[in-house]
């Protein structure tokens, strides 16, 4: 059978426009169950280290459980990710799981400091004859194809350059985190979709290229297609906080949800999603699903933690020991709560979304303010605080002393309006 390439390889998976990006310990089976079932096309793996993949049978197990992980029923398509500095030791990897997916796919975007120490990922960008290799032998002996997801550089031909190199050598798919190696943490920044519009406009027309970077809301999805010309867009932080991010394409002039069922859709109660979430951990197999709980638990409830601290601290509580049980418990917690929120009349009155008067930047983008029972963006802090309404402050949820019952009534009646940070 002969392998396919570029974009059509892209149309036998669909065609995806709606990708859930690989993520460090987050994009695990059950993560993608429930993003799969609120839209996304087309799902990755975390993050995987390559020799310990090859070598470990426990690691193989942990993370990537056969049978479930890659599913032709449930959990497909599925492109598994690798980061590595050996072609020999990658290409054994990738063989482990090349019936079990469909394409490999290269990191070479990961900035933080355990990728340097290790040599992988943004780390290799110097070293492009050993990219060149990593991605070449992958392409020679693998049955499926293997694709790549690069950061760009401050400079558009040096970019291009290097873009043209990951192609050359057999990548099937580019994903471009349009952000340099040093844009990470409070140092985040925006994403640069110009730099992506300026790969797509000065590659070939048959490249099929994903854009990673900036996707808040549901309307980012069509205005980055529109901006960068890509094929699809990859979210990481925005799914983690929003799963239903990919649930809908929504357009500026439409972004307003004008009845409760459309905003149940777009941004789900967090009791709801809790729930749904729930359900499927207790029903997924597979160490990498467990252990991922606690984040995303955390994410989820993002909004609603601050003020119900006491469910915070049961969360905190979870570790390699907590049974399915205590999850359940804490799940239940929070939909007592919110059903006893929502009783009240003047908060059915505020379970609306209203958006802010004021452009977060010059694209017309505007904040939305969303009900802490809902799920909603996270704006990353700087130097521990957030930008809202112009004036910064300390980021809510990464206080640690308690909330009164009275500071829970002032939190409602509080618009706070973030403006020009990224996810």
């Amino acid at each position: 059978m002969t392998k396919l390439s570029g974009r059509a390889f892209y149309e036998s998976l669909g065609s995806p426009k709606k990708i859930i990006a690989p993520m460090v310990d987050q994009s695990e089976l059950g993560w993608r169950l429930l993003s799969r079932a609120h839209g996304a096309d087309l799902c990755y793996t975390p993050m995987l280290h390559a020799r310990l993949f090859a070598e470990s049978e426990k690691y193989r197990d942990q993370n990537f459980l056969a049978g479930h992980d890659g599913n032709k029923e449930t959990d497909r398509p599925l492109v598994v990710q690798f980061c590595a500095n050996d072609p020999e030791v990658l290409l054994q990897a990738a063989k482990l799981v090349e019936d079990q997916c469909d394409a490999v796919d290269l990191n070479l975007g990961c900035p933080q400091n355990i990728a340097k120490r290790g040599k992988y990922g943004s780390f290799l960008q110097e070293d492009w004859d050993l990219i060149y290799k990593l991605i070449n032998i992958l392409h020679v002996n693998l049955k499926i194809p293997v694709t790549a997801k690069i950061r760009i550089f401050p400079d558009k031909e040096k970019t291009l350059k290097y873009a043209k190199m990951v192609l050359s050598a057999g990548a099937q798919i580019l994903t471009v985190h349009g952000r340099t190696r040093e844009m990470k943490g409070q140092q985040t920044g925006l994403a640069d979709w110009q730099m992506i519009r300026f790969l797509r406009d000065n590659l070939p027309p048959e490249t099929v290229i994903f854009a990673n970077g900036n996707i808040l809301y549901h309307e980012d999805i069509s205005r980055c297609l529109e901006i960068t010309g890509a094929d699809g867009v990859m979210a990481a932080e925005g799914s983690l906080y929003n799963p239903a991010i990919f649930q809908k394409e929504v357009t500026y002039s439409e972004s307003i949800p004008d009845s409760k069922e459309l905003i149940d859709e777009l941004y789900p109660r967090v009791d709801v999603l809790l729930r749904e979430y729930y359900e499927i951990l207790k029903s997924t197999p597979g160490e990498a699903t467990r252990l991922a709980a606690k984040s995303h638990f955390f994410r989820l409830l993002r909004p609603f933690l601050p003020i119900y601290t006491d469910v915070r601290q049961e969360i905190a509580k979870i570790n390699r020991n907590t049974t399915i049980e205590d999850y359940e418990k804490i799940t239940i917690s929070v939909e007592e709560i919110v059903r006893g929120l929502l009783a009240d009349e003047e908060n059915q009155k505020k379970d609306t979304i209203v958006r802010s008067s004021q452009p977060m930047d010059e694209s017309g983008a505007v904040y939305k303010d969303i009900p802490f029972w809902r799920v909603q963006p996270y704006f990353r802090p700087v130097s521990g605080q957030i930008l809202y309404g112009g004036k910064r402050k300390s980021d809510p949820a990464a206080a640690e002393s308690g909330n009164k019952p009275a500071e829970k009534k002032e939190r409602l009646e509080t618009v706070e309006v973030p403006v020009a940070l990224s996810a």
